[in-house]
């Protein structure tokens, strides 16, 4: 004998769940399909101010830092704000008229007309005293080196006293060192390229960064504006530092060649440490 009052339970049961089921669902859309398309709460606003507000102490923080250093190279700069530095990258984008990035470097967008550096002032000098030094250094210089002979006023004076007597490359960034080098027998130039600096004379950009990387270079001969025994090997120029610290990597050899007044003193621009030169020439 069928219980149909059993069975009719079960089937108001069953509808019911169903029913249940159904208006759980539909109240699970709406809350999905709301939320969708509302408004994000103010918390969530307040979050994105937020973010908005780190990237100012960001671009503030690392606008003290050059402050104190000049330059600073991207890793490091990622490492002092705690991001990547592709997040680093982006911030310096939005804030061009901060900041200059130059193969791989920051610097101040208004580093180079901060100096007071020209090269016509300086070049009588302490003529004698560079004269001197330029003669110590040349006399490092093999037949079949490869050279690089940095920007200033004292390093162009050691192409009169290079050797004659065999082949040489002579690599620079400096206009007043190419046209000395292009009057020389058995030497062939190889100038670096770049946007053109008319205070030092001097190219800088990517190119010529990247032209370096793939050059052997046997000595260097690398100018600056002061040694410091505390605060290391400094020059005035910001746009420089990037193309010596190439050339420092890449050299087998390297030396500073200056005149003794530029001994314990500091520019502005850090590029090197005193011991990563092999000799500080001098008269």
């Amino acid at each position: 004998m069928v219980d149909h009052a059993s069975q009719h339970l079960r089937i108001a049961f069953r509808s019911r769940h169903f029913n249940d089921s159904i208006q759980l669902l539909c109240y699970d859309y709406h809350k999905i399909c709301s939320e969708r398309f509302m408004p994000p709460p103010a918390s969530q606003g307040a979050s994105r101010v937020r973010c908005q507000l780190k990237k100012v102490d960001r671009i503030e923080r690392l606008k003290s830092r050059l402050e104190d250093v000049g330059v600073l190279h991207l890793s490091d700069a990622a490492m002092l704000l705690g991001v990547s530095g592709m997040t680093v990258r982006r911030d310096l984008a939005s804030a061009p008229h901060f900041f200059s990035y130059l193969g791989g470097y920051i610097l101040p967008v208004d580093g180079e007309r901060a100096t007071t550096y020209r090269l016509d002032a300086e070049a009588d000098i302490h003529a004698d005293a560079k004269d001197l030094a330029c003669r110590k250094a040349a006399r490092l210089v093999e037949p079949d080196d490869t050279i690089f002979i940095d920007c200033g006023t004292t390093t162009p004076r050691i192409t009169e006293y290079l050797p004659v007597s065999g082949p040489l490359t002579v690599i620079t960034y400096a206009m007043n060192v190419a046209e000395r080098v292009i009057k020389r027998p058995n030497t062939s130039l190889i100038l670096l390229g770049g946007l053109f600096h008319a205070s030092s004379q001097t190219f800088s950009g990517d190119e010529g960064l990247r032209t370096v990387e793939r050059l052997g270079i046997s000595k260097a001969f690398l100018s600056a504006g002061g040694v410091h025994s505390q605060h290391g090997v400094t020059c005035s120029n910001f746009h420089e530092v990037p193309i010596k610290q190439a050339v420092l990597a890449r050299a087998g050899s390297s030396y500073a060649v200056i005149d003794s007044s530029k001994l314990e003193k500091i520019k502005p621009a850090f590029f090197a440490a005193i011991d990563q030169f092999d000799q500080i020439i001098t008269e």
